[in-house]
């Protein structure tokens, strides 16, 4: 078994939805050491790059909310990653609510093509009327 570790709630749970949106079957529990998930080892490989990557995303929140909760802080908000073309990840802080709303209507992966859209608008202007834009 392959074995993923939080240390908060919340981001544990992100991932434990994350996995059953996929079907995948897992072991979760809130055990002495942390919050536990494990996955079978014969996981298929494209899975488990979404995965991957998505436990990635979910170790920034899991960080912050952990240190904001040792030093006493709340903390009301959740990290999005922003992948820029010069090849640097930055979080963009989003009220935690908002996201789950919005993870409740798309996927990780449909968000990460939205965000990816507007970061490359941002990046690459095109004044063109959208009529005129041929995709």
């Amino acid at each position: 078994m392959l074995e993923y570790i939080f240390f908060h709630a919340t981001p544990w749970e992100h991932f434990i939805d994350f996995l059953q949106a996929r079907g995948l079957a897992h072991d979760a529990a809130q055990e002495e050491q942390g919050f536990m998930v494990r996955i079978p080892e014969e996981t298929d490989d494209g899975l488990m790059d979404e995965i991957e990557a998505y436990y990635d995303r979910l170790l920034d929140m899991n960080e912050a909310l952990f240190i904001a909760e040792e030093e006493g802080q709340q903390v009301h908000t959740a990290g999005v990653s922003v992948n820029l073309s010069d090849g640097r990840s930055v979080q963009a802080a989003v009220d935690p609510k908002l996201l789950n709303r919005i993870l409740e209507s798309v996927s990780i992966d449909e968000l990460g093509v939205f965000i990816n859209a507007i970061v490359d608008a941002v990046e690459n202007p095109d004044e063109r009327p959208f009529c005129q834009r041929v995709y």
